[in-house]
């Protein structure tokens, strides 16, 4: 059961307080910062994910060319260098791209 409905998107959650950190997305608040750089972030998780890489921590390595990254999701994101996907696809001229960044700034 997922009670707590956003009023933006009407997601639903368990807890109230998952829907308060959900938030965050549409209100585009970010109050954890990096007492070394001052980027901000939405969560405290993606505060200490942000701090390993000051540490140099990149524990996850592309297994094709051996670049490291500090996030899983990094790596998955750069493994369409070598593989040539292209997921994301614009609606209204249908060129291709790796990743929603790229399509949102074409």
């Amino acid at each position: 059961e997922r009670p707590f409905a956003c009023p933006h998107c009407a997601r639903g959650f368990a807890h109230n307080q998952h829907l308060l950190r959900h938030l965050r997305v549409h209100t585009g608040e970010r109050p954890f910062a990096c007492p070394q750089c001052g980027r901000c972030f939405s969560s405290r998780p993606n505060l200490i994910a942000h701090a390993k890489a000051h540490a140099g921590a990149r524990p996850f390595a592309c297994e094709q060319c051996g670049r490291g990254f500090s996030r899983k999701s990094h790596l998955a994101r750069h493994q369409a260098v070598h593989t040539g996907t292209r997921p994301h696809a614009c609606a209204q001229c249908g060129k291709r791209f790796s990743s929603k960044t790229n399509l949102a700034r074409h």
